[in-house]
């Protein structure tokens, strides 16, 4: 054990434990039909990310530590820009909502009811919408 790791605690030992959300991945087109469909019975929310982008890092950590919602009230659908491109374009079109990274939507019966973007995410309240 070095002397600093004594003194200030490893790297690991100072790293707080990531809270884990219900993420299904986005990474289809066919899934948007999917998440149409299921948005009649139950909330879909959509979080669009870039993984390059310190923005985006940044908020969505602030939405991994805010979200409280069990996978019987939303599915939460995690959507990476950069991979998936052609899905991020195709839910745009289909959503009818322009892109934005990074973006939350809320989908329900068959339409993006909200949207925010980078960190107006934070004051979009999901109590509203399940």
């Amino acid at each position: 054990m070095g002397l600093f790791t004594g003194l200030f605690g490893s790297k690991d030992q100072n790293k707080k434990q990531e809270k884990q959300l219900p993420w299904i991945p986005l990474t289809s087109i066919e899934q948007l039909q999917e998440i149409e469909l299921r948005s009649k019975t139950k909330t879909q929310v959509i979080f669009k990310h870039s993984t390059s982008c310190g923005v985006s890092r940044m908020v969505i950590k602030m939405f991994r530590d805010t979200y409280n919602y069990t996978q019987d009230e939303v599915d939460l659908y995690y959507l990476d820009l950069l991979q998936y491109r052609e899905v991020s374009n195709e839910t745009g079109y289909k959503f009818q909502v322009m892109h934005q990274s990074p973006q939350l939507l809320i989908i329900k019966n068959g339409i993006a009811v909200a949207n925010a973007s980078h960190g107006s995410i934070s004051e979009l309240h999901l109590d509203n919408y399940i």
